[in-house]
């Protein structure tokens, strides 16, 4: 079946990315080839299905657009620099004995299992087309076109915040973040809704709702807000900031007492 080529493949460019990073002693270097990931079973299936239609064509290029901002943005915020403090304590604290295997098995593979099952949308898109455009393939679209914004904007207004010095040390709390802690996340989220919306806009396929759902499920509880969660707990301008501002969802800021 054309869909296990597609996996065999995306698991030879995972193990070429475990390569790649092993050689520069960076495990952070994955987070950079995450987005390309998608770009790259997205064109494979699109080669393989060949499919009629510009609906392939158009998923295909929303894919490849989120997918390679995601890249260029981690690309300069990450290349060159040390290994992330995630993959870095895993290196500390894992037995040097196995930690080559663990890290590709427990980080590379369940990567790569997880870029196919949210990309799941435009590779069976791509494999097996779809008749026409609906009124649903529009609103998936403008659903997509606002997470990407969300995400691109959210990145865009926190790297400026970042870039000057005066903010040494502190959070940013305006642009988009006013209305939500987490705008890059909750953008990332939304545009794959849009994308399901899309490749089931005839009303088939709705078991692809299982991407949008694990790219939700797992930005809010396991990798994504958890973890930045964590990192500023106990802080007096975090638990300030926390307590007037949304979690995941856009929402207007809450009247609170400073802390």
């Amino acid at each position: 079946m054309n869909i296990l080529i597609v996996l065999a493949a995306l698991f030879f460019f995972f193990a070429a990315a475990y390569l790649f990073a092993r050689s520069q002693k960076n495990n952070g270097l994955v987070d950079v080839f995450w987005g390309l990931g998608f770009v790259f079973s997205s064109l494979v299936a699109l080669l393989l299905g060949r499919p009629a239609g510009a609906l392939p064509l158009v998923v295909t290029a929303l894919v490849a657009v989120w997918g390679l901002r995601l890249t260029w943005f981690l690309a300069r915020r990450n290349w060159g620099k040390a290994e992330d403090y995630r993959y870095a304590n895993m290196r500390k604290s894992w037995n040097p004995a196995t930690f080559e295997l663990r890290m590709f098995v427990q980080i590379y593979l369940l990567q790569m299992a997880l870029n196919f099952v949210i990309n799941l949308p435009s590779i069976v898109l791509n494999l097996q087309g779809q008749p026409g455009w609906t009124w649903l393939t529009t609103i998936g679209l403008f659903v997509w076109l606002t997470g990407f914004g969300f995400e691109a904007v959210g990145d865009r207004q926190m790297r400026r915040f970042k870039a000057d010095p005066a903010n040494r040390g502190k959070l940013i709390t305006t642009g988009l973040w006013r209305y939500t802690r987490h705008p890059n996340y909750f953008g990332e989220s939304l545009l794959w809704w849009g994308i399901f919306l899309m490749a089931a806009s005839h009303g088939q396929r709705l078991w692809l709702v299982i991407s949008p759902l694990v790219i939700t499920l797992f930005l809010l509880f396991v990798s994504g807000v958890p973890m930045l969660e964590k990192k500023y707990a106990g802080r007096p301008d975090w638990e300030t900031y926390k307590a007037r501002t949304s979690c995941f969802f856009p929402l207007p800021p809450r009247k609170s007492k400073a802390i």
